[in-house]
């Protein structure tokens, strides 16, 4: 018995010297050593919901970027900037926890609020909805005749208040704060705004207790409203893979992983 017990030993030990050298640059642990992280990177959408690395106390970053996408690896505080929801028409998950979303308003690029022009004397209240081009915020809408938004069927005042440029506008004429556009992509998005409601549209993080703390993500904060139509989601370059035990050079033996369970 000692004897086999040995002879295993030995065999264990020889595969570990003799096991073929890991490629490092393939592993995140190369990522860790070779490139700084990132001052700031994005949560959902790069340029659009960007965040700088702060410390939400003494050695705690409020995120952690990745060396490899760019993107948010995870939150030091998952509530750090977020304001409560606010009120929400139709009942589902937020009306029974704390939920909460990060303001839209910050993101903007041209909100000083937009009414310091759009006050109806700098820039006149249009006379009606009809499209017409515009000369402003091309950069945001090269082509305001070909919005890339409702294949033709709707415009810039079918979403943003003519009266109030600081609110979207229902199909009521109610303002909708620019902080929920949800509520305005429910007008047309009904079923998905339904998903999104029930959890299986978008992203929450947070507590996973029923009825404890979230944060949800709100549509814009995903899809770029103006150029939704040709601007989709492309799959990023994952992370790197962990680096694997010494005795293994890759992943066969997850392959098998689970076989034979409840058995």
């Amino acid at each position: 018995m000692r004897k086999t017990a040995l002879a295993l030993l030995a065999s264990f030990t020889a595969v570990l010297f003799l096991a073929p050298p890991l490629h490092s640059e393939d592993t995140y642990i190369h990522y860790l050593d070779n490139k700084p992280e990132p001052a700031d990177c994005f949560e959902s959408r790069d340029g659009y919901t960007n965040v700088t690395r702060t410390e939400v106390e003494p050695g705690l970053p409020n995120v952690k970027c990745s060396n490899k996408t760019g993107g948010v690896l995870w939150w030091g505080d998952p509530f750090d900037g977020t304001e409560p929801m606010g009120d929400m028409p139709i009942e589902a998950d937020y009306t029974r926890e704390e939920a909460v979303v990060k303001p839209r308003t910050g993101q903007l690029k041209y909100y000083m609020p937009c009414t310091a022009c759009h006050d109806g004397n700098m820039v006149p209240y249009p006379r009606d909805k009809n499209p017409r081009p515009l000369a402003m915020h091309q950069d945001i809408v090269p082509d305001s005749m070909d919005l890339k938004h409702g294949r033709g069927a709707i415009w810039c005042l079918d979403c943003h208040n003519p009266r109030n440029r600081d609110t979207f506008i229902d199909h009521r004429g109610g303002e909708i704060s620019l902080n929920q556009p949800q509520r305005l992509c429910g007008k047309c998005h009904g079923e998905v705004y339904s998903d999104w409601r029930d959890g299986i549209h978008g992203k929450r993080i947070g507590s996973w207790e029923a009825g404890g703390k979230k944060r949800w993500w709100v549509c814009t904060e995903c899809h770029n409203p103006h150029t939704v139509q040709v601007n989709r989601f492309e799959p990023i370059v994952p992370e790197p893979r962990p680096q694997y035990p010494r005795t293994r050079t890759n992943a066969d033996h997850e392959r098998g992983h689970g076989a034979g369970a409840g058995h």
